[in-house]
Formats: C-alpha cells, sequence, structure tokens
C-alpha cells in the first residue's frame, strides 16, 4: 500500500459483505471491522448491500463518496444526455459513425466511461488508486446484476472492463496501439459550486492529490494510441504538458483537447 493514508484507513462492513470487505483489508494489509464508522481513521471503505462508500471521518468531513450507474447523473446522462451530439461524443470520433475502442487512463468514478459505453464504444478503464478503483467495481459489478440493473444498463456494463493500475507504468510496457482513442481526465482544482461534485473532489484531493507527471502520462498515450488522444479540461485551464492539440471542443465549463495521430478508419 502506497498511499499517505495507511496508517489512518481502516474498512468496515455489513455482515453480508464480509467476505468482500475482508479480501480488500486483507489484500492491503489494513484493519477490518464489522460497523460503519472507525474511531481514528482518517477514511473508512465501508461495504454494504448497497454498494461501497468511501467516508471521510472528522469535523467538517463531507458525506460518503460511491459510484453508481443504476441512479443519479450517471442514469440522467443516459436518459437525457444528447447521445452522439455530446462533447465527448465528438472528441473521440463517434460523429463520424465509428465505435472505437477506448483506453480511459483516469477513470475516476467512470461517469465519462458509462457514457461513451452507452453509446456503443468499447471501454477499458484504468484506475490508479485502490479506494476508487473499489468503488468503480461495486458499481460496476451492479450494473452488471441482472437482478438489479435493467436489460439496457446490463448490456453497456458488459463493454466495460475495469484495471487497477498506474496508468503511464501501463501504458510504457508496450509499443503497439493498445486502444483506438486514449482519453485522459487527470485531477485538476475544481472551482465548480455543485455540492456533489464538491464532495468528491473534495476527498479525492485530500486522498489522491494532484499528479505532477500528467504531461509524461499524455506523452505514454500518444504512444499507444491508435488514431486519437483525448484530453479534458476545465475551460480556461492550461494545456497539458503545454502541447498544443490538433484541435479543441469547448463547452460552458469544459474542453477536450483532441491529438490526432491519424485518420479514424
Amino acid at each position: 500500500m502506497t498511499s499517505r493514508f495507511h496508517n489512518t484507513f481502516s474498512v468496515s462492513y455489513a455482515l453480508s459483505q464480509q467476505d468482500q470487505a475482508e479480501r480488500f483489508a486483507a489484500r492491503h494489509a489494513l484493519p477490518c471491522f464489522q460497523s460503519d464508522s472507525h474511531p481514528g481513521s482518517a477514511y473508512v471503505l465501508h461495504y454494504s448491500d448497497t454498494g461501497v462508500q468511501l467516508i471521510q471521518t472528522g469535523k467538517g468531513a463531507p458525506g460518503p463518496v460511491s459510484a453508481s450507474f443504476l441512479s443519479g447523473k450517471a442514469l440522467h446522462r443516459l436518459r437525457f444526455g444528447g447521445g452522439k451530439g455530446q462533447m465527448i461524443a465528438k472528441a473521440v470520433g463517434l460523429k463520424s459513425g465509428k465505435l472505437p475502442h477506448v483506453f480511459d487512463a483516469t477513470a475516476g468514478l467512470g461517469q465519462d466511461a458509462f457514457v461513451l459505453a452507452s453509446l456503443g464504444c468499447t471501454l477499458t478503464m484504468c484506475e490508479r488508486s485502490p479506494w476508487v478503483a473499489e468503488l468503480l467495481r461495486s458499481a460496476l459489478d451492479q450494473a452488471k446484476d441482472s437482478s438489479r440493473s435493467d436489460p439496457e444498463v446490463v448490456e453497456i456494463a458488459t463493454r466495460m472492463t475495469l484495471i487497477e493500475t498506474d496508468a503511464a507504468e501501463y501504458l510504457s510496457e508496450g509499443t503497439e496501439p493498445l486502444a483506438d482513442v486514449i482519453y485522459l481526465d487527470p485531477m485538476y482544482p475544481h472551482t465548480g459550486k455543485s455540492a456533489q461534485v464538491k464532495k468528491e473532489m473534495r476527498v479525492f484531493q485530500e486522498l489522491i492529490g494532484r499528479s505532477d507527471d500528467d504531461h509524461l502520462l499524455l506523452e505514454a498515450a500518444l504512444q499507444r494510441a491508435r488514431y486519437r488522444v483525448v484530453v479534458k479540461r476545465p475551460r480556461k485551464g492550461e494545456l497539458l504538458g503545454a502541447k498544443k492539440p490538433n484541435l479543441q471542443i469547448e463547452g460552458k465549463s469544459s474542453r477536450f483537447d483532441i491529438y490526432t495521430l491519424s485518420k479514424m478508419l
């Protein structure tokens, strides 16, 4: 376990989820309790029948953070997001009618990956934080469970695969194209006022921090993408690694910097 919070992290569980909780705790050498909290831990990863939650403790801590494709923002974007007219769809090349394989190198809670999978893309999601990856794994398992999820969401989830590793290291392990499109959405100081986004970003920035070598991730991605690399940035944010893209798609609060390598066939 490489997290600087190793000594202040614990795992808790409802009795029905004991096995999964204990497996995660054993893998990362963490204390594990049948409870929904543990005094003295800065963070608690809690397993229950409704999924996995990341809970930051202490005075003024935000509420629990979890991932879900069955409700909330993900389901709203599925029903009302605008389909292939969305900026992200155009950025990865869906406007030309293609359904690329996308490697999401900074998956987070999987919101953008779910949108692309809902439009027909095949997604490989990469997440280096074991805590965030476990939230995403829980959401993906629930989405693939036909007893909890409707058939449309089950079908979407079957196009999504999660790997837990450092994307820059993973990309550097070969030279052949890894995916048609590599998608990057690196951590960036968030200035939005949405309570939900603020809660998630506050926990992630505290727990994971902002990487100082995102430009290396971009360089690695450019070596392994078949057609293009897409980088999501705040609308007025600086270029990643000061590298000028071939194309930009700009919205009200964010933009997509597109680095084209060859024409998408």
